[in-house]
């Protein structure tokens, strides 16, 4: 870690590439947006870099940190266009990817489509078996190695035009010397080929779930190295001696070296962000309970944040694109829905049906009201239609909409009314997201009830107000750019690094000597990838926990682990909080019973600087370069609401369309610029509240105050607020 002050965080999504620059030592920030280069990320996201740095009067040279989030290795899943992956596993064992678990999506249907059947990332005929074998109790050698033919199957692999290869023992996580080795012999017989194991992926028991990992890791991790090799070099060649840090789906940052070796762990790299940053605007205002509502051009991410604390899905539960991985992530929340999401209508039980998503117009053609030829109907045409997004001041003044466009598509659905068709698209898409958000809390014991809900990326705004009627969220808090979340989340997160072991022990005849060592190597390890990165002592930190079980059980629960000498008040602490924690989770405890610790995996955790959040509006300096603007302060904790308020005049009035009583009715509606609010400024629906990455629709009965920090704080009026115990 540099000792310079000056951060930037870089997320580049499908269409748009975000950047901010943060001055850590005055508290001053900077912000840009510009067209994502989909032929060449890094080149786009270094003009980014040069642009804001120009703009704040500073040498890109003078950066401490480059933080990244990236999209490559997902869409590479998403698309299935990685590379051409080999396996080679214990002789036996060819077809764990193959046979995955007995549990499937339809477990009674006939004709089931199984995405890792019909769709395998290692197809069956480059999976090459070999002789060896470990005792999964002892970790002891009861088969060697068999040499020769991991370099013959090595060979055989080569001449079938593999570009990765994945090696996945059946007992490496007790002893992962035969992997190791038979690396080094593949990467003897195959040169330039990408080779990785099970054990560096994710060394715990569970052979398809550890396997499928190591297979995925081999999928994205040609290509995602040549990205992370040829952005370094460029960020080089500026002279940024920074280097790059990428964030991980665990919502830490990692070195660009971990992340070329381990690419599987960026998989849910911008969503993370995005959690990481809504936490931080409800920290800011005091308010630690949030829902993150983060909505884009083609998805939705949504998360929910308990009293401050990240939410972390159980390693079991971790699919992206069908693909079972054993990876840290964020329990976030991902739908088909979002600006670009095209609605159809369709015939079911003899009636017409509206349907929005999964289906999106993408960057382009995109949506029919930005003129690039898309015609069929989308949630931005909607929005259109309905009047929530002008023409004039769309994206910041720098993109025409063409509303007639926008109309005539939405005519294409048949409606009586466009207004109402347009009102139907919103309708469907809030109602989606609202029932995605009840997985993530109510279905797990939380009520939405208790919690703001934070909503930003692009099209969040819009959505916001809508989705917290839905629920009965308590409010909707809008941070000063929500278009840029995810970047601003990159500045709030710390390094983390995650290692992790399998040791069985029950409680009742736990060899403590055995977990005290197990943790201590971890912890070792833990330590030196934070020294590593030159993490000053002071700002280190290591965090334990445990995967646990009840004996007999099939699945575990992670909770945190007591720190302090493993003896026998330690276990005893360990299985307290498990009690606890599967009281929590499935209604139910039983504290007679023994526990078994599955898993101990420690998490080296590098602080970074608090995150950027802006204080005041009044530093905006609207001169800067297009796209790029500036704001300055001191941070404040938790940010208060001036005591008085007042009602600002707004730039223009419009006519737009809001859903009341059942219809769509037009109504006169105020207008806002963003940047001429100021803390106290009381906004209040119907309104529109523009700025340069999202526009705000703050719908008739909601109003709110600007806080300080920008954060825009909206609510429903007393008179409609749900009450506890109804449902929204």
């Amino acid at each position: 870690m540099s000792g310079s002050s000056l951060r930037v965080g870089v997320d580049v999504g499908g269409t748009f590439t975000d950047v901010v620059l943060r001055d850590d030592a005055t508290g001053q920030w900077w912000v840009h947006k510009l067209p994502t280069s989909t032929h060449d990320p890094a080149e786009a996201i270094l003009r980014g870099v040069l642009s804001v740095t120009a703009a704040a009067g500073r040498e890109a040279s003078g950066l401490g940190t480059l933080l990244h989030g990236t999209t490559v290795a997902t869409n590479m899943l998403i698309e299935r266009d990685g590379s051409r992956v080999g396996v080679v596993t214990t002789e036996g064992f060819g077809d764990v990817l193959h046979i995955a678990r007995k549990k499937r999506p339809l477990n009674f249907s006939s004709y089931l489509d199984v995405p890792w059947q019909s769709d395998p990332i290692a197809r069956r005929g480059l999976r090459e078996e070999v002789r060896e074998r470990i005792d999964t109790r002892t970790g002891s050698v009861l088969e060697a190695l068999d040499e020769d033919g991991v370099r013959a199957a090595g060979r055989r692999l080569r001449e079938q035009g593999v570009q990765a290869v994945a090696v996945c023992f059946l007992a490496s996580f007790a002893n992962p010397e035969h992997e190791r080795r038979a690396r080094e012999l593949l990467e003897d017989e195959l040169p330039g080929v990408f080779v990785t194991t099970s054990t560096e992926c994710t060394p715990l028991y569970r052979e398809y779930e550890r396997f499928n990992t190591a297979a995925v890791n081999a999928y994205v991790g040609p290509r995602t190295g040549t990205y992370l090799d040829k952005l370094t070099e460029a960020v080089a060649a500026e002279g940024i001696r920074a280097g790059v840090r990428l964030m991980s789906s665990g919502g830490g940052t990692i070195s660009a070296e971990v992340a070329a070796r381990q690419p599987v762990q960026l998989l849910m790299s911008g969503p993370a962000a995005g959690v990481i940053a809504g936490r931080r605007t409800g920290q800011d205002i005091g308010r630690p309970n949030v829902i993150t509502l983060d909505v884009g051009g083609t998805s939705t991410d949504i998360g929910v944040v308990p009293g401050g604390d990240l939410r972390y899905k159980h390693l079991l539960d971790t699919r992206i694109c069908g693909e079972a991985l054993m990876v840290s992530m964020l329990d976030v929340e991902t739908i088909g829905a979002g600006g670009g999401s095209i609605a159809s209508v369709k015939q079911a039980g003899g009636s017409s049906v509206l349907s929005v998503g999964p289906r999106s117009a993408g960057a382009y053609p995109g949506p029919a009201c930005y003129g690039r030829g898309g015609a069929e109907p989308t949630a931005s045409d909607a929005m259109a239609v309905l009047g929530w997004l002008r023409p004039e001041t769309f994206a910041g003044g720098t993109m025409q909409l063409d509303v007639e466009a926008a109309r005539r598509a939405v005519a294409t659905l048949g409606f009586d009314e466009v207004q109402t068709a347009a009102a139907g698209i919103v309708t469907v898409l809030v109602n989606a997201m609202a029932s995605a958000t009840r997985i993530l809390s109510e279905r797990k014991g939380l009520d939405p009830r208790d919690y703001a809900l934070v909503a930003q990326g692009g099209a969040g705004p819009a959505f916001g107000c809508a989705v917290a009627e839905a629920l009965g969220a308590d409010c909707v808090l809008v941070p000063a750019h929500p278009g840029l979340a995810s970047a601003f989340g990159l500045l709030g997160s710390d390094l983390r690094y995650e290692v992790q072991a399998t040791v069985w022990q029950r409680s009742g005849d736990a060899d403590l000597p055995v977990l005290a060592s197990a943790l201590a190597e971890l912890e070792a390890r833990a330590s030196a990838s934070l020294a590593a990165d030159h993490v000053p002592d002071e700002l280190r930190a290591i965090e334990r926990s445990a995967d646990v079980r009840y004996a007999g059980q099939g699945y575990e629960l992670r909770v945190p682990a007591p720190d302090g000498e493993v003896d026998a008040a330690w276990l005893d602490g360990l299985a307290k909080a498990f009690h606890l924690r599967h009281q929590q989770t499935y209604g139910r405890s039983f504290p007679e019973q023994e526990v078994q610790v599955v898993n101990v995996c420690v998490v080296g955790v590098g602080k970074v600087a608090a995150g950027p959040q802006p204080v005041s509006a009044e530093a905006h300096r609207p001169a800067r370069p297009p796209g790029v603007t500036r704001h300055a302060g001191a941070e404040v904790e938790p940010s208060a609401v001036p005591d008085q308020q007042r009602t600002p005049a707004p730039a223009t009035t419009t006519d737009a369309t809001w859903w009341v009583g059942g219809s769509a009715v037009t109504l006169p509606t105020a207008v806002h610029h963003r940047d001429a609010l100021r803390p106290g400024d009381l906004i209040t629906g119907p309104a529109l509240v523009e700025q340069m990455d999202s526009t705000v629709v703050v719908p008739p009965g909601f109003a709110g105050p600007v806080h300080p920090d920008g954060t825009l704080e909206l609510r429903l009026s007393p008179g409609r607020t749900v009450q506890k115990g109804e449902r929204a």
